[in-house]
C-alpha cells in the first residue's frame, strides 16, 4: 500500500502555496498571524495546533515521534515515512507546513487526538482476464 500524503488532506495543499508566496505563514513563531493555518488545521486533523501541544502524549509513544518541535524539516520526513506518510511535495522536499502540522498529524495517525479524514481506496475495475485468453486460443486454433 502506498503511504498517505499530507499534501492530499483537506486545506494543506491550498495553505501550502500560500506558504509558498507568503514564508511567515510556515513560521511556527508567527503562526498567531495567520488563524488559516488553525482553520486548516481543524479542517485536516480536527483539533488546532494549540490543542495539539495541549495534549499529553500516551507513555508507549515511539521515539521518533517524540519532540517534533525540535527536529528538522529532514529529520520530520524520515520519521513520518516509518508511519506511513509522504510529507513531501511533488518535487519530493518537505512540505514548508509540515513544522506545523507534524504534531496534529502524528496525534491524529496515531488515534491520541483528533482524526483524519476517510478516503476510500480506489475501485479496481474488475477485467475479464479470461475473455482475452479465451480470443487468443481462438486465434491461434485457426492457424
Amino acid at each position: 500500500m502506498s503511504p498517505r500524503r499530507l499534501a492530499d488532506l483537506p486545506g494543506i495543499d491550498a495553505i501550502e502555496l500560500k506558504a509558498l508566496m507568503k514564508p511567515g505563514v510556515a513560521d511556527p513563531d508567527r503562526r498567531d498571524e495567520h488563524p488559516e493555518v488553525d482553520a486548516v488545521a481543524m479542517e485536516a486533523f480536527g483539533l488546532t495546533l494549540d490543542d495539539a501541544e495541549a495534549t499529553a502524549l500516551p507513555a508507549d509513544w515511539p521515539e521518533h515521534l517524540r519532540d517534533l518541535h525540535r527536529r528538522s524539516p529532514a529529520e520530520l520526513v524520515e520519521a513520518f515515512e516509518a508511519e506511513g506518510w509522504d510529507v513531501t511535495d511533488a518535487r519530493r522536499k518537505p512540505l514548508r507546513t509540515l513544522p506545523l502540522f507534524a504534531l496534529p498529524l502524528a496525534l491524529a495517525a496515531r488515534g491520541v487526538a483528533g482524526t483524519l479524514p476517510f478516503v476510500a481506496e480506489p475501485d479496481h475495475p474488475e477485467t475479464d482476464w479470461g475473455a482475452s485468453l479465451k480470443a487468443e486460443a481462438g486465434r491461434f486454433r485457426k492457424r
